[in-house]
């Protein structure tokens, strides 16, 4: 089994890119975006689309989708993974109500921009099944069917039975499950190289192997020279921790993922899963799952959480502890596969706010944008903030700058040691909440309310 390397998903196209030039010396532009990544890249697409005349650069530390664009589960959701009440606060419920709906379309303009671009990214258009395994988790399952219909999404999410359930995928000890329609699974790394191809064909300068080391007003100064420009967006998600003055801005949670090699038929048979759905659970430390194109199964989750000191991994390269974990979930959910071998296991990081609420915004006093904080589910949200950020930086007030998401602040993290002892004592408490109440089979666990309060996640 392979470890790192950046991702499978590279191995699954020939291999990683080779790079891009670097800048070539200092460059005055329009628009100077930091990170190739999805935001940085659908915001570029949508600012040449706006204004073919633009000048824009894109510069990244590594190759374009080296972060967690090119190391994701693949699954395009459209989904509202934050805390409704806290944008409500501010901006009160139809706005978020309108932003939900803002964010279930993105699959579908995500498909039509791969559709018209050419991008071949493995999208299947398929349904989100989270299975509930135990009686908390059914209890959670029917909560949060309840809550996400309650905000709007009556047309999108249900809740299904026991055969139901089971008769999607056989997943042992499955009682029932939420099915969440209009979403797809993609093959991540392909979606942002072709993205990356097509901003290049729209004028876009991609400069790769360029390291940004301090981002200021007008100005972002790099290894390779200084780029000048009156807008600067900062689309660096869980790098942007290793940016100067930035350490405690968004935490670099970690998640892992392994995949099996291409399984047999008979195997398939006893599993099912003929739909094709992006599967997950209702533990209180979920896992997300993908059945990939060729028939293999990926298990992510996210293993080892967070490293002191908003430290990252190196080049996908997970723990020990992560991949153990990850087999563990593999053989409890899917038994028919517990002995298929392994061929690849890597990692990769996710930007978390204080409040573990996304954002995007431009300060029009400095210059300075940003987009972020997507706590996993930015495969679909990096295209609602691409569009967001466009607007924001063409000065254009359009129904997605209204959101309440915009411009939204949020205090920093705690320094260290404290910001490692509350997130790593949120995942101990959930995986502990975990083991009791699938030992007892009794009501959601006390435990993971701690947790989730301890780290600020509710």
């Amino acid at each position: 089994m392979q470890t790192g390397g950046v991702s499978f998903w590279y191995r699954d196209m020939g291999g990683l890119p080779k790079l891009r030039p670097p800048l070539a010396g200092d460059r005055a532009v329009d628009v100077c975006i930091v990170g190739a990544g999805y935001s940085g890249l659908w915001t570029a697409y949508y600012l040449k689309k706006a204004n073919p005349g633009l000048s824009v650069l894109v510069v990244e530390k590594e190759f374009a989708g080296f972060g967690a664009s090119g190391r994701n589960g693949g699954w395009l959701t459209g989904s509202f993974a934050w805390n409704q009440e806290r944008y409500a606060a501010k901006a009160g419920r139809g706005p978020v109500i309108a932003m939900v709906q803002a964010l279930a379309d993105t699959p579908g303009e995500v498909m039509r921009v791969a559709a018209a671009e050419g991008i071949d990214a493995d999208i299947l258009p398929t349904d989100e099944l989270m299975v509930a395994t135990n009686p908390a988790q059914f209890q959670r399952m029917q909560a949060e069917v309840a809550y996400r219909r309650s905000w709007g999404e009556e047309g999108r999410v249900h809740a299904i039975g026991q055969d139901e359930a089971r008769a999607r995928v056989v997943v042992p000890g499955t009682l029932g499950g939420m099915v969440v329609t209009g979403v797809a699974r993609v093959q991540p790394a392909k979606l942002v190289r072709g993205l990356a191809d097509a901003v290049e064909r729209l004028g876009v300068t991609i400069a790769e192997g360029t390291a940004v080391t301090e981002i200021a007003p007008g100005r972002v100064t790099t290894t390779h020279g200084t780029i000048t420009a009156p807008r600067i967006l900062r689309c660096t998600e869980g790098f942007t921790a290793t940016l100067p003055g930035l350490r405690r801005t968004w935490l670099p949670v970690n998640s892992a993922q392994i995949v099996t090699t291409p399984l047999p038929q008979e195997t398939w048979d006893k599993i099912g899963w003929h739909g094709h759905e992006i599967l997950g659970d209702f533990a209180n430390a979920y896992c997300y799952c993908q059945r990939t194109r060729e028939g293999r199964i990926t298990v992510g989750a996210r293993g080892v959480p967070y490293l002191y000191g908003s430290s990252l991994d190196r080049s996908g390269a997970p723990d020990g502890e992560s991949i153990r974990r990850l087999i563990a979930i593999l053989g409890q959910h899917f038994p028919a596969a517990r002995e298929a071998p392994l061929d690849h296991a890597w990692c990769g990081v996710i930007g978390v706010p204080r409040d573990w609420c996304a954002t995007v915004g431009l300060d029009p006093a400095t210059g300075i944008g940003w987009a972020g904080g997507y706590v996993g589910v930015g495969v679909s949200t990096s295209n609602l903030a691409g569009r967001t950020l466009a607007d924001l930086t063409l000065g254009r007030a359009t129904d997605a700058t209204a959101l309440p998401w915009v411009n939204r602040q949020v205090r920093q993290w705690e320094p260290e040691p404290l910001r490692w002892l509350g997130v790593t004592g949120m995942y101990a408490l959930l995986n502990a909440a975990d083991r009791t109440e699938a030992r007892t089979g009794g009501p959601p666990s006390r435990l993971a309310t701690f947790g989730n309060w301890l780290a600020g996640r509710h």
